[in-house]
């Protein structure tokens, strides 16, 4: 007799837990790991801080690509392998591969020929502090992005084959490499040369690249369902046609994501530096409200999937009240944490008594986002998971396309850079909205006859 898995039969409640918990413990690994190095860029100069969040949106495109790519050789390997086809397995292992190094070369190209131009138009003044420490940062972290995509390439190979903790120890990797080099190379410690800026995206690139290492280390030892031979390769086109059909969206939400920051820092630049200081600063702080919520999301949506295919409803629904009261009661707790405690949190990135004045608006009112964001969240995973992600991409595209910069740019016509943060309230509403009459549509078209 074969056993029910336990998608189907495990309490939904300890089922999430289960499932979630790993992601989510990965997730804010990365987030301190981004933390770490504005942190130690703070004490280089408020200039660098502000460098790195115009920096931001470029490199939140760079990992979107890589792991857009990456959720399409992800899908179609896990297919391969269920269909006991392990030649297109391979064959799709190695066309992703392929593809990852040319996602490389793009941003390579990029990083040499359009970093002062990306700056430029955030309004940062060429020859400036922030123009300088900018263009430093940004250029090697896209020169060099070769470990950042291969990467995220290797830890999907082992994701694929369903060995999820093996990725963990990439991540683990990188994350404890970066945060070792931070202090060395960007403040200059005992034999270690100051390099600011640079030292930053250095210490970077090089935890990438051992992530990478131990990436190929681990699909070679552990990962034997996959066999890559690069000897004799040739890109087929149609592999790499499915590929992006499948990450092509996931690529896009995040592009929609750098587009409304690189469009908001130009708004923010045109009141202060500082002021995208503390746009980037909140962009780093609230990757640990999101992270395990995201992380959350992602456990969530295999079991409505499966729950979908066993045509459970009850389990369904069940699962998506439990991940509303658990996205919510983690974004509430973040909002209680902005609210409390906000001049604590930007003490851990220097912040003068100016950046005090414009962040600690800014953490409060922006933080007043976070628990329709939770409900949006939840209520994703729901259109994920039954294959009707567009729905994600219009609430995505409403939210911060439709909504928000509009509305921060009005409100930054008043000439009160604290008025500019209700933007983001403002634009979870209607982003609340949008995705209710989404859920309902879907609910009533779908879950409602099952």
């Amino acid at each position: 007799m074969q056993k029910e898995n336990k998608m189907g039969v495990m309490p939904v409640g300890r089922l999430i837990l289960t499932m979630s918990l790993p992601m989510m413990l990965s997730m804010l690994m990365q987030a301190l790991y981004n933390v770490v190095d504005s942190i130690w860029v703070s004490r280089v100069a408020e200039e660098a801080l502000s460098a790195v969040s115009l920096a931001f949106p470029m490199q939140n495109l760079m990992i979107g690509v890589a792991t857009g790519t990456g959720v399409g050789i992800n899908a179609l390997m896990s297919r391969a392998l269920g269909e006991k086809n392990p030649e297109r397995a391979n064959k799709v292992a190695a066309n992703g591969i392929f593809l990852a190094m040319l996602s490389a070369l793009a941003f390579f190209v990029i990083g040499l020929c359009a970093t002062p131009a990306f700056f430029r138009f955030q309004k940062a003044v060429p020859g400036s502090a922030v123009w300088n420490y900018g263009v430093d940062y940004l250029s090697i972290c896209c020169c060099v992005s070769f470990g950042v995509f291969g990467q995220v390439t290797m830890e999907r190979l082992m994701q694929s084959t369903g060995k999820t903790t093996l990725s963990m120890f990439t991540q683990l990797t990188g994350a404890i490499v970066n945060m070792i080099l931070d202090p060395l190379l960007i403040l200059g410690v005992g034999p270690f040369p100051r390099l600011e800026a640079k030292g930053a995206a250095i210490a970077t690139v090089i935890g990438q690249f051992c992530a990478f290492g131990m990436g190929i280390v681990l699909n070679r030892k552990f990962n034997k369902e996959i066999h890559v031979r690069v000897r004799g390769f040739r890109p087929n086109g149609e592999i790499i046609l499915d590929i992006y059909k499948i990450g092509v969206p996931s690529i896009l939400m995040v592009a929609i994501g750098s587009v409304m920051t690189y469009l908001l820092n130009r708004i923010l630049m045109g009141f202060s530096e500082t002021a995208a200081a503390v746009f980037g600063v909140y962009f780093k702080l609230q990757s640990f409200v999101f992270m395990p919520v995201f992380g959350m999301n992602n456990g969530v949506i295999p079991i409505i999937a499966y729950n979908y295919g066993a045509r459970n409803r009850a389990r369904m629904t069940k699962a998506v009240r439990v991940a509303m009261l658990m996205a919510v009661s983690i974004m509430a707790v973040g909002t209680a944490l902005m609210w409390l405690f906000p001049e604590t949190m930007l003490r851990l990135f220097d912040a003068s008594d100016y950046m005090m004045g414009i962040g600690v608006p800014a953490l409060r009112t922006i933080s007043l986002s976070f628990i329709p964001a939770g409900f949006c969240i939840a209520m994703g995973s729901v259109f994920q998971a039954l294959g009707k992600s567009y729905f994600s991409m219009i609430v995505s595209f409403t939210r911060q396309l439709v909504v928000l910069l509009p509305v921060a740019y009005l409100l930054s016509l008043s000439g009160d850079v604290t008025r500019v943060w209700w933007a983001f309230p403002i634009a979870e509403v209607f982003s609340l909205l949008t995705s209710v009459a989404s859920y309902i549509y879907v609910y009533k078209k779908v879950i409602e006859k099952i």
